[in-house]
């Protein structure tokens, strides 16, 4: 089950997103929750292997938000990365590694679940 200590555990910045939303820990934990269930994670890396790097920044700059509102640190470091390289038009760059991360870490997340 999703808590505040989970979350605290996996590495979440809770005192920065429970401002975010307006102190209401139920409200935070019910938007991490439904933050799993994120398409874009799956799309982001579908378009980058697709090599549709255009539509890999729109799913990556989506999650990016959702990431580090929640201040789902472990999670956001690699979305970040991504999104920058992405914005920056890297189409040379290996993302292999950082969407595993990415993975890794959604999977961690949703181990608390």
């Amino acid at each position: 089950m999703i808590t505040l200590d989970t979350l605290k555990e996996y590495g979440a910045d809770t005192e920065d997103a429970l401002a975010r939303c307006m102190n209401n820990e139920d409200f935070y934990v019910m938007l991490v929750g439904k933050s799993l269930g994120d398409a874009n994670f799956a799309r982001l890396r579908h378009e980058i292997e697709a090599k549709n790097y255009d539509e890999a920044f729109s799913a990556a700059h989506a999650l990016k938000g959702v990431v580090t509102n929640l201040s789902l640190t472990p999670l956001s470091e690699p979305v970040i990365e991504i999104t920058e390289s992405l914005r920056a038009k890297d189409t040379a760059k290996d993302y292999g590694p950082l969407l595993d991360k990415m993975d890794e870490q959604l999977a961690k997340l949703k181990a608390l679940a």
